[in-house]
């Protein structure tokens, strides 16, 4: 998955910290430099560490989805037995086709050593609908796209063992906004 020409968003990890109030894994960090926030393919969307002015809207950061992901957390039946507190939980990624979210457990005071907490909206209810992964985000996306995890952990199977190319979210508002070559003349 190469990173599309122009991609990568310069953060101000300190002051993004800060807001946020936690250090950040650094692969995430990685991540955001090369690639920047998001889609791969249609199905997931990874998050900025904070807001940004778009040149449609703004684009979410990680508080935007993690208030989301605590509500879910809360109010979920089926968590198959993990007793994590909701204000733990940090939302790196959301679905983009499906309400998926994906989230790091922040319970160790290293960021290096937060597993992944997946959430598929869509699954066969006799299954539990989180899942905790014990690796890293960017861990997380190539085991996901290569799929060699136990099962795919999102609702939708596009990219489970399928590759798919990056859209930096700049990308992704152009296109939104942008006139169909069909309807122009």
């Amino acid at each position: 998955m190469p990173p599309p020409t122009g991609a990568g968003d310069e953060v101000d990890w300190a002051a993004a910290e800060a807001e946020i109030g936690t250090r950040l894994p650094a692969d995430y960090r990685a991540f955001i430099s090369v690639y920047g926030g998001g889609a791969i393919g249609h199905d997931l969307n990874v998050l900025l560490p904070r807001p940004a002015p778009g040149p449609q809207w703004e684009q979410p950061g990680l508080t935007d989805e993690t208030a989301t992901l605590r509500l879910n957390w809360r109010h979920s039946l089926n968590r198959a037995g993990l007793d994590l507190d909701e204000n733990d939980l940090l939302s790196w990624g959301i679905g983009s086709s499906q309400p998926d979210q994906l989230g790091w457990v922040t319970i160790d005071p290293d960021p290096q050593r937060w597993p992944v907490l997946a959430h598929p909206r869509h699954v066969n209810y006799r299954e539990p609908s989180w899942q905790l992964h014990d690796c890293g985000m960017v861990t997380f996306l190539l085991r996901l796209l290569r799929a060699e995890l136990a099962r795919c952990p999102l609702s939708g199977t596009a990219l489970w063992g399928r590759p798919a190319p990056f859209v930096h979210w700049r990308e992704q508002q152009r296109r939104t906004t942008a006139t169909p070559p069909w309807c122009s003349g």
